[in-house]
């Protein structure tokens, strides 16, 4: 087992991996900016290691910096978390040519997920199902408007290098198409540096289903079932679930299988998770993306499956068998995360300030993954997560009265934040029945 980690992440994420780490007796360190030096996840670690000052790009994107405090710290492995530098290939091949551990999957299962395009075509390949759409970048408006008249409108304008529900515009017609293409390349080049553009077929009614792969160190790739992701704002996601309402044991057989299949075909090792647009009238998926990493919303699975998945992260990546017997997976139970932002509850505007009142909701089934408490800063210059709530019971009817409970009891006060919304939800028929899909959010507002 590897010995030493060094987090290259912040917040809840790092901390959370540092509990893991420390629970196994390997020695966690910590990397963090001027703007995070009062934050819980940097008194957890055993070393932490000033890199820069708040902004992103000269600290947690800083690779010379990250690496720089692996060496000085004598750092056996990086994990990288989600977002910031995770889904990097170049910088997941320079940790490894540095003779260090990379805990995720290679740089060439990175790049060849990295692009959507590539990424489709690849999957298609393998048997997947893909949603109609380009196979090759649109080089042009009109190459869009042209391959839009073949898929058929509405469309879905995307860029290529994208993730996270950024990079995205739907068009309903030739007028919106070229004012959404424009747009998404513009941002695309701005934010990715890469300004290729994807059209695909856009569903109007259609529910986010992914599922969480894990490829072992012997080369096998497993299924750990489905998580829901319908419950999204701007197309990020806000609320998921496992086992999904609207999964009926046939469909997961195929959409597991399916899963497997992407992860077999780019021979991918560690955690990963192979996105899909499910449509609810004909059970139909199609493949989205698939992300290289860990995801935010992982502890629903950890629950079902009753592991821990980033200690099976830690295993792979020094070449060990998890903790589980691959060929007896047996899930139970029910479990939801809810994503408690620093933003505003009716139009999810982000809303930083200092934390004053920070209790957090306690009881049976409930886990609370937080990155700040009562006297912190929260800053404009990250993600507005604050923290993760983690209702689990034996049925999603007993985990719905838990989640009620824990919103009710859990009290923020000082940064703006979205607790009230989830109380609202909690109470909202549509979301209580299961029979939801991504525009349940738009529908409440």
């Amino acid at each position: 087992m590897i010995e030493s980690l060094l987090v290259a992440n912040r917040g809840e994420i790092a901390r959370r991996i540092i509990r893991t780490a420390k629970r196994l007796g390997i020695r966690a360190i910590a990397v963090y900016s001027e703007a995070d030096a009062d934050l819980p996840f940097v008194a957890e670690a055993d070393e932490a290691v000033l890199i820069g000052p708040p902004n992103p790009a000269q600290s947690y994107r800083n690779a010379e910096a990250i690496l720089a405090a692996a060496k000085s710290t004598g750092a056996q492995a990086i994990h990288p978390g989600y977002g910031f530098l995770s889904e990097n290939a170049e910088f997941a091949r320079t940790v490894e040519s540095s003779g260090l551990i990379w805990v995720g999957p290679d740089a060439d299962a990175i790049t060849a997920m990295g692009d959507k395009i590539n990424a489709r075509n690849l999957m298609a390949a393998a048997g997947v199902p893909v949603a109609p759409g380009t196979t090759d970048p649109a080089a042009d408006v009109d190459a869009a408007v042209t391959a839009a008249a073949e898929i058929g409108y509405p469309v879905m304008v995307k860029a290529a290098a994208g993730g996270g529900g950024m990079g995205m515009g739907v068009a309903v017609d030739e007028a919106a198409l070229r004012t959404e293409y424009d747009k998404v390349r513009a941002f695309a080049e701005r934010m990715f540096g890469d300004g290729s553009v994807l059209i695909e077929r856009y569903f109007p009614r259609v529910r986010h289903v992914e599922v969480q792969i894990l490829g072992l160190a012997d080369g096998r790739v497993v299924a750990l079932g489905e998580r829901e992701c319908s419950v999204q704002r701007r197309n990020q996601k806000l609320v998921e679930e496992s086992p999904s309402p609207a999964v009926s044991p046939e469909l997961r057989s195929r959409l597991l299988a399916a899963a497997v299949r992407a992860g077999e075909a780019v021979s991918y090792r560690n955690a990963g998770t192979v996105e899909c647009l499910l449509d609810p009238e004909t059970n139909e998926f199609f493949f989205l993306e698939m992300n290289t990493r860990l995801q935010v919303e992982h502890p629903v699975t950890e629950y079902v499956y009753g592991i821990d998945l980033v200690e099976e992260q830690l295993r792979v990546a020094s070449g060990l068998a998890p903790t589980f017997d691959p060929d007896a997976l047996t899930p139970s139970g029910h479990a939801i995360e809810l994503r408690i932002n620093a933003e505003d509850p009716k139009r999810f505007l982000p809303g930083p300030g200092v934390v004053r009142t920070w209790v957090e909701p306690t009881g049976e089934g409930v886990r609370v993954d937080s990155g700040y408490t009562e006297g912190n800063t929260v800053t404009p210059f990250y993600d507005s997560l604050l923290a993760k709530l983690i209702i689990s019971g034996a049925t999603r009817d007993e985990v719905l009265e838990r989640a009620k409970a824990a919103v009710a009891a859990f009290q923020i006060e000082g940064p703006k934040n979205n607790v009230p919304f989830f109380a609202e939800l909690l109470t909202n028929e549509e979301f209580l029945s299961g029979a939801y899909d991504t525009g349940i959010v738009s529908r409440m507002r």
